[in-house]
């Protein structure tokens, strides 16, 4: 029988106690049976071209079985989480977590022992932090699914109105967002040089990740909050700056969408991981084309739109404080793993071989994403896109791999201190609420 991690009683977030048993909840349900697989996956990162080609394998390969696909936001998905996989009843049989989220869960005892999968899905050519993230004592429960390095996207027609190049350092960065929010090249009220709404730290990071700054650092046996370390106090001004005057978007709004500003004239910069590029739909490219058209004629249609939305937008990596180095930008993605309490251990052993073959990664990597294993990855291409996402990747980087970060994430702590600082707070006095909240949960 397949092994289950166990603590006893494991807390799991905000005070949640997640009792695991042995060996799992349920019985275990033979491969082939009448059965329901259910799969988590979060947010709409996994095009639907994906999910399809999931059903139909995952159905043909197991007679009688049904998988049915649930779609998580990833706003409240820690909590949602934290109620589901401690019932038999409510548990998904495979779920998509965060990279970040993944050292709680794994810690906690959520997930099911798969470090006898790992050569089959992978090995070595597993992205190793994402393995890292989802390992306790040598074992290993959650796969890294996906990584999506941050770059930045342009309008080209924005830059040459306002004068402006293609930064080279991060400094430069900085004062291009600055020229395009004056220049305001649209017209536009409240026109953004940089979409950066005031809660985004999945963005907002890389500034104290770039200055040699950190979240949380390991001090003996306890995590404590590095948010006033001067490295990243320095990193944090710069992000004030933009702040105050780069952007306009929302201060209480989050990362999510920041391409409808951008496609509605309203920005000339996003930041995004690269398969962004699907969403840019600039009026002037649209083809009117109904979602649900399917014919020759629609493709044709669709692709000129597609060609005509590249041609106006550019994309690079975001640069780091010299010359010809990428910025340290966080390395988003997720992890996937088995709940310990699903009782359909096999089949859901089935569907993880179906998301590591070399169809499934491969097309992964065709939409942009950087597959969980590495080996696929020259299936990005070689266009712009894929130059940008591979630099950006070279120098990512994880939040810090403490048991209890998806607590962190839980209380939306950076969130608030993010907002707090686009509001225009005392620097140092946010900084060491926020470090001593970040020490509080960790510890």
């Amino acid at each position: 029988m397949t092994r289950v991690r166990t603590s006893g009683l494991a807390a799991v977030g905000v005070g949640l106690m997640v009792a695991l048993a042995a060996c799992g909840g349920g019985s275990e349900t033979e491969a082939g049976g009448d059965e329901e697989l259910r799969l988590w996956l979060a947010g709409t990162d996994t095009p639907q071209e994906l999910r399809d080609y999931l059903v139909e394998t995952f159905e043909a390969q197991n007679e009688g079985a049904q998988l049915v696909i649930e779609e998580q936001d990833w706003s409240g998905l820690v909590p949602r989480l934290q109620t589901a996989l401690a019932s038999e009843q409510q548990t998904p049989d495979l779920v998509e977590i965060g990279n970040t989220q993944s050292p709680t869960f794994t810690h906690a005892g959520a997930f099911t022992d798969i470090t006898d999968m790992v050569d089959g899905l992978g090995g070595d050519q597993l992205l190793e932090g994402f393995v890292e993230a989802g390992t306790v004592d040598g074992d290993v429960y959650a796969v890294p699914y996906y990584s999506g390095a941050r770059a930045v996207f342009y309008r080209k027609d924005l830059f040459e109105a306002a004068g402006v190049e293609v930064p080279k350092t991060l400094e430069e960065f900085g004062e291009a967002a600055v020229a395009l929010q004056q220049a305001n090249p649209t017209g536009a009220p409240n026109f953004s040089g940089l979409w950066l709404p005031g809660q985004d730290w999945y963005n907002g990071i890389a500034w104290i990740y770039s200055n040699g700054g950190s979240l949380a650092e390991q001090d003996g046996d306890e995590w404590v909050g590095a948010l006033s370390s001067p490295e990243s106090q320095e990193g944090l001004a710069q992000v004030q700056e933009l702040f105050a005057n780069a952007t306009s978007a929302p201060k209480d709004a989050d990362s999510a969408e920041p391409w409808v500003p951008f496609n509605n004239g309203e920005a000339a910069m996003f930041s995004a991981p690269t398969w962004a590029r699907w969403s840019i739909d600039l009026p002037e490219c649209n083809k009117g084309v109904a979602t649900d058209d399917e014919s020759e004629e629609a493709k044709a249609l669709l692709a000129e739109q597609q060609a005509c939305n590249e041609e106006k937008t550019g994309i690079f990596p975001l640069p780091g404080p010299a010359a010809g180095e990428p910025a340290t930008v966080f390395a988003g993605g997720s992890n996937i793993a088995i709940p310990a309490k699903s009782g359909n251990q096999d089949l859901a052993r089935n569907l993880l071989e179906i998301i590591f073959s070399e169809e499934y990664q491969t097309m992964l990597a065709e939409n942009g994403l950087i597959p969980g294993n590495s080996e696929y990855a020259d299936a990005l291409g070689d266009d712009v896109y894929a130059e940008a996402a591979l630099d950006a990747a070279l120098n990512a980087k994880l939040t810090p791999p403490a048991e209890k970060w998806a607590d962190v994430e839980g209380a939306r702590i950076l969130e608030d201190f993010f907002q707090e600082i686009a509001s225009g707070a005392d620097l140092e006095e946010a900084s060491a609420r926020a470090d001593q909240l970040i020490t509080d949960t960790l510890n």
